[in-house]
């Protein structure tokens, strides 16, 4: 897969204020920017998983640590409806 870097400009009064480093808030960026696209169904959760350096199953705990469900239901009945054929 070919990849492309994307880059932004941060006041380092941010950094400071938070007390983290550089690599510590672009992951942070990068996990939070995959849990806002995957919560809007925007793109996949392998693709999300990449994108937040992670592997999938920390990403699905991530979610769920997030009020995310990886279990897409339009409403309560559809979502029963499945529990029933579990």
């Amino acid at each position: 897969m070919s990849m492309v870097a994307v880059g932004f400009d941060v006041p380092q009064e941010i950094l400071l204020d938070l007390k983290v480093t550089e690599k510590a808030f672009i992951n942070y960026t990068r996990k939070y920017l995959a849990l806002d696209l995957y919560k809007n169904r925007h793109i996949s959760l392998g693709y999300c998983t990449e994108l937040a350096n992670m592997n999938e199953e920390d990403f699905i705990k991530f979610l769920g640590d997030n009020g995310v469900s990886i279990f897409g239901f339009e409403d309560n009945e559809e979502f029963l409806k499945e529990l029933d054929n579990a």
